[in-house]
């Protein structure tokens, strides 16, 4: 650190370039999050407190401000709980980093970096039998490309509970399928790992790339049909038809959300139900903190907990408990 304070707009500059580009290599998907995030907070502050973005200093990005901005989300914007917080992420981040460049807005950024995250309520987990998925998997016309395509995505999308970004950018020489299957996958923050393939995975793969145009080892593994990335949407598209057709047989998808990551949840709790320790599936998933992956324990726990209660208890009275002295009858009442 020089001993000149660096302006606001300096470290908001050094903070993109240096920090998140070069020393964190984060992905550019979280730095374009990071970036709209203070496009937004510097069009607010000019607007509540009267500053362009480049004569604001840290001392103004205080805890009143940041928390009228994410009021203005939620409120004005109509932004989400989940969204809100991703918000304040980003400027979290910018401020543990602003701590160690500019010491006289200490004060200030530790007020800033005590605004909580909102709580909210956490969506139902949603997820696939092996029957549904076994069904969408057979879903797609493999008479046809694009169909012999769909099949082998979704097939490995199972198999590895990859992400859909993590599986349209695989390349053709991702996927190793000699003696020992593996599939190296391309995950958050620029993470490598390597997820084994079944058997039948890897068949279905080495089937999928008799019909691929020849686009060399860098080829797409799962390309559109004019040969680049396959998009989000696609997927979301291809997925939404098999699921309509898998419907006519299992009338109980037709009224439920499949999307890509639904497939993800479903390796993870059928890798749970089947025994696997759930640091493997952190591992297997890509899983950066074990409080992701702990959710599925509680989702496993919960639909334990719903099957018990629909046995018959043992029919027995338990005896009433009685407080020793009147502070734990207190405490027993409240």
């Amino acid at each position: 650190m020089s001993d000149v304070t660096p302006s606001f707009p300096m470290l908001l500059q050094r903070f993109f370039v240096d920090h998140l580009r070069q020393q964190r290599s984060v992905s550019p998907s979280t730095v374009a999050a990071y970036r709209d995030t203070f496009k937004l907070l510097l069009a607010f502050a000019e607007k509540a407190i009267g500053k362009a973005p480049t004569d604001l200093v840290l001392a103004d990005l205080n805890a009143t401000l940041i928390l009228a901005f994410l009021d203005h989300l939620e409120r004005e914007r109509k932004n989400s709980v989940r969204s809100r917080n991703a918000r304040l992420s980003g400027i979290r981040s910018f401020l543990k980093y602003a701590a160690h460049e500019d010491l006289t807005a200490l004060a200030v950024i530790e007020r800033s970096l005590a605004v909580p995250q909102k709580r909210h309520d956490k969506a139902v987990l949603g997820f696939l039998s092996r029957t549904e998925m076994d069904a969408i998997i057979a879903a797609p016309d493999c008479a046809t490309w694009a169909g012999r395509r769909d099949q082998a995505l979704f097939t490995l999308l199972y198999n590895t509970g990859a992400r859909v970004s993590e599986a349209i950018n695989l390349r053709i020489n991702d996927a190793v399928l000699d003696v020992s299957p593996v599939v190296h996958l391309h995950g958050k923050g620029r993470k490598r790992r390597s997820v084994p393939l079944w058997k039948a995975t890897a068949a279905t793969l080495r089937q999928w790339l008799r019909h691929l145009p020849d686009a060399g080892s860098q080829g797409y593994l799962f390309p559109s049909s004019a040969g680049r990335r396959l998009s989000r949407s696609s997927v979301t598209q291809r997925l939404a038809h098999a699921v309509a057709q898998t419907a006519c047989q299992l009338p109980a998808l037709a009224e439920r959300a499949v999307s890509p990551h639904t497939i993800r949840h479903t390796t993870a709790m059928h890798l749970l139900q089947s025994g696997v320790d759930i640091t493997v599936i952190a591992l297997w998933l890509g899983h950066e903190h074990p409080s992701t992956t702990h959710m599925y324990m509680e989702a496993d726990l919960a639909m334990k907990g719903a099957a018990l209660s629909r046995l018959q208890p043992i029919a027995t009275v338990p005896a009433r408990y009685r407080p020793p002295d009147q502070l734990m009858a207190f405490l027993q009442s409240l």
